[in-house]
């Protein structure tokens, strides 16, 4: 009926698949990546990915870190700049500077860190209130 056959054809994925640094691999240097990055092993160097970063239980990166979702299972030390959400699961160990749009820990988790929260900007109290303005006062 059909005059193709399905023998022999590649099917090419959309997405792309994420990348792994398995529990007894040791990388020196920097890691870039559009695809999603899970670390089981020991990174020193910077890691930036265009999607979401995971530090397994026993994964430790010690650098600069750049995405858009992190989840921590395991140890970090450095700057960890993630666009969208951060969650720090128990066993997590965080150590450095963090810029991060949402943030989730669960209890258990060392966060020593300083945090700076991005994209949230004061909403005024009430329905109708307005902003105050500084002025001179008489």
């Amino acid at each position: 009926m059909f005059s193709e056959s399905r023998k022999g054809k590649v099917i090419t994925e959309t997405f792309p698949q994420a990348n792994r640094i398995e529990k007894n691999t040791r990388i020196t240097g920097d890691i870039v990546s559009e695809a999603d990055i899970r670390i089981d092993g020991k990174v020193e160097g910077n890691v930036k990915s265009s999607g979401r970063i995971v530090i397994g239980k026993d994964g430790f990166i010690k650098g600069k870190i750049e995405c858009v979702n992190a989840d921590i299972e395991g140890k970090f030390t450095g700057d960890l700049t993630v666009a969208e959400q951060l969650s720090l699961k128990s066993s997590a160990v965080i150590e450095g500077d963090v810029v991060v749009s949402r943030l989730s820990v669960e209890p258990g988790a060392a966060f020593n860190a300083s945090c700076n929260m991005k994209g949230g900007e004061l909403k005024p109290l009430g329905k109708n209130a307005e902003p105050q303005k500084a002025g001179k006062t008489a």
